[in-house]
């Protein structure tokens, strides 16, 4: 599978925001992007096509930032994939094969590209945080 640099970065502060969604409070822009290293003007955009896509909504003014629209529970990996890249995140061609031989090529790679949306569309954000959590726990005992 692979992902560009901004759908990751979108998983990366979906996460983040995932994280402290029980606040209720917006976070800014400049601890999201510092949190990951990401590029503060890169990641505005990203966080507007979140936006645009229903996913997050913002605050203005000094305390303002982004928020979950939605609980963690609720959202899934895939839609925050598919929010940036659009309905196809497999990344494998549709194209009708010529052969035989490629037709088995294709096949094999449909059946990955569908096993791969059953995952992600089964992984909540809310899944994510535990599983963030128990890493985040397992690291002080080491």
């Amino acid at each position: 599978m692979h992902l560009s640099a901004k759908t990751e970065y979108a998983c990366l502060a979906v996460l983040e925001l995932a994280l402290s969604y029980d606040s209720g409070e917006p976070m800014q822009v400049r601890r999201l992007a510092t949190a990951h290293g990401i590029p503060s003007h890169f990641l505005l955009q990203i966080l507007l096509q979140l936006k645009n896509a229903g996913l997050v909504s913002s605050t203005r003014g000094a305390a303002g930032g982004y928020r979950l629209i939605r609980s963690p529970e609720e959202l899934t990996l895939l839609e925050v994939m598919e929010a940036i890249d659009g309905r196809e995140v497999s990344g494998y061609s549709h194209s009708s094969p010529q052969s035989p031989t490629a037709s088995a090529l294709f096949q094999t790679w449909s059946t990955a590209a569908e096993r791969q949306r059953e995952v992600l569309s089964e992984t909540s954000f809310a899944k994510l945080c535990k599983q963030a959590a128990e890493t985040t726990e397992a690291m002080y005992y080491i």
